[in-house]
């Protein structure tokens, strides 16, 4: 039986929570600070800053994340409500705030693509289980609104400031044995749990 091949990577796709109760699509909405100017794309990490707001997390290798984006929703030039898979760039504005949809649990798990570097799709295998991985923050779609976030191998280990923790390997998309593109993570330095708050 093939296999779907995975070419790019996607962003962090919520699956299930790791007790194994199904993800059932809750979501929190987080406002986004005025005139924050980056695109915050279905997939991306994101963070909330010191003045209370969503931001796209900057966080490769460290730092807290508050979950996943997954749309959002925002006003128009025309005045109009938008929903939408993604939030444009400089959107929200003192007047009309915008609002991420954020997976925020701290015990969701996600789907995430393994590269090498940028969108250089790579695999690896079981040994990876356990371990925390780095994000690679590529630059999202303004056609599709989804992220091109992943995970590379480069610099996995044990350091507990490390923020995506591997959970499982992804066996329907192997392309050989033990070799997967694709892992099972949660988020290891999630805000929720971080005693020092922001």
């Amino acid at each position: 039986m093939a296999y779907p091949t995975v070419s790019a990577p996607y962003g962090l796709k919520p699956v299930n929570r790791i007790d194994g109760m199904p993800y059932a699509g809750a979501i929190r909405q987080i406002p986004v600070a005025a005139a924050f100017a980056t695109a915050v794309f279905f997939g991306d990490t994101v963070a909330i800053d010191s003045t209370g707001y969503l931001v796209v997390s900057s966080t490769t290798n460290s730092g807290a994340i508050v979950g996943v984006c997954v749309g959002g929703q925002y006003v128009n030039s025309s005045g109009q409500t938008v929903q939408g898979q993604y939030l444009p760039a400089s959107i929200s504005t003192s007047t009309n705030l915008a609002y991420a949809y954020v997976i925020d649990d701290p015990m969701a798990l996600f789907k995430v693509a393994v590269v090498s570097s940028g969108t250089t799709m790579s695999s690896a295998g079981r040994t990876v289980v356990g371990t925390n991985l780095a994000l690679v923050l590529n630059a999202g779609s303004t056609t599709t609104g989804d992220s091109a976030f992943a995970v590379t191998l480069t610099g996995a280990g044990t350091t507990a400031t490390i923020p995506i923790r591997v959970i499982d390997v992804v066996p329907e998309t192997a392309t050989a044995a033990d070799t997967y593109t694709e892992l099972l993570v949660k988020i290891n330095t999630h805000q929720y749990n971080n005693t020092t708050g922001v």
